[in-house]
């Protein structure tokens, strides 16, 4: 059974994370694997956590809107 993990930042909306579990599991399931045999986990993970070019996201992408 495939695993996925997924990181986003804190503050995805639930409506993206149901995107994003419905458009892996289609990829799993386009492949012949049974939906029910796929899982996912998503991370949250606060902004100030994640490093992007050698800054933090909270500052790299103050601007930026979280889906």
């Amino acid at each position: 059974m495939p695993i996925v993990h997924v990181y986003v930042w804190r503050g995805f909306s639930n409506e993206a994370k149901k995107r994003v579990i419905e458009g892996i599991t289609r990829v799993f399931t386009d492949l012949g694997i049974p939906a029910e045999a796929v899982e996912i986990a998503i991370h949250e993970v606060p902004m100030e956590n994640w490093g992007v070019a050698g800054e933090q996201a909270s500052e790299r992408f103050k601007y930026v809107r979280i889906p």
